[in-house]
């Protein structure tokens, strides 16, 4: 299996726009963070896991010629707003919760129903708490909370994702026990309403315990790549734009 990361920052991106803190300002690539996206790559499956707002520039920049599959987190802007521009990749399997469907069918509602060329393609599977098989590769649904919205990450062979998981329970967290590889959102050090803080990511990661763990979705207020990835306990990294890790 393979990652590579796409994007690594928050709904905002970093640099933030009008901002000259020393994380903007850096010459360092690794503190330029897109949205948050990655693709998983199983034997010859590529999946797409979210589909934002910089989808366009991360396909380009990592060479993206085909996509067997969706899988959205949730509804927000950050983690769909870029689905129009699956049109290239033909008909697409686009997997997500009863939320998130919903609003795919409002956003999008011109690429249902409607033959007009030029349009995505999109299959749309509505999925719950259940296992599911996409494209023969088993998925296993993590039921959590971005704040009140329920969100799903998910488990793939020994792989985790979670992102925008501010809380997730005790049993489904077991769902993630046994990881080679574990990726989690951590916004910055200060609490946030919605976002599990550097903290309270490590508190997740220390009930997983899996053998490797890559944090995204940072913002700016995360800090420098080079001195926070320093800061870190051993398996445990910061994700950058374009990062690709075999496991």
């Amino acid at each position: 299996m393979k990652i590579t990361f796409l994007g690594t920052g928050t709904s905002s991106g970093v640099p933030y726009i009008g901002c000259s803190c020393e994380v903007c300002k850096s010459s360092d690539a690794r503190d330029k963070r897109l949205r948050c996206s990655s693709l998983l790559e199983v034997g010859d499956v590529k999946i797409l896991i979210d589909c934002g707002p910089d989808f366009r520039q991360q396909a380009l920049a990592n060479d993206l010629t085909h996509i067997d599959a969706v899988l959205l987190t949730h509804e927000h802007v950050d983690h769909m707003m870029g689905i129009d521009d699956l049109r290239p990749f033909g008909n697409v399997d686009v997997y997500a919760n009863e939320l998130t469907v919903k609003a795919l069918q409002r956003v999008y509602s011109y690429c249902f129903n409607n033959d007009y060329p030029g349009i995505p393609s999109l299959s749309l599977h509505e999925i719950d708490e259940r296992p599911f098989v996409a494209k023969g590769v088993e998925i296993i649904p993590v039921s959590a909370l971005h704040y009140c919205l329920p969100i799903f990450g998910y488990r793939i062979g020994n792989f985790g994702y979670l992102t925008d998981v501010k809380f997730v329970s005790d049993e489904e967290l077991e769902k993630l026990k046994g990881l080679d590889l574990f990726v989690i959102d951590a916004l910055r050090h200060k609490k946030h309403l919605s976002h599990p803080s550097i903290e309270e990511a490590l508190a997740i990661v220390e009930k997983v315990k899996p053998k490797k763990t890559y944090f995204v979705h940072m913002s700016h207020d995360f800090g420098l790549h080079a001195v926070q990835e320093r800061l870190l306990p051993p398996n445990v990294y910061v994700a950058y734009d374009g990062l690709s890790v075999s496991f």
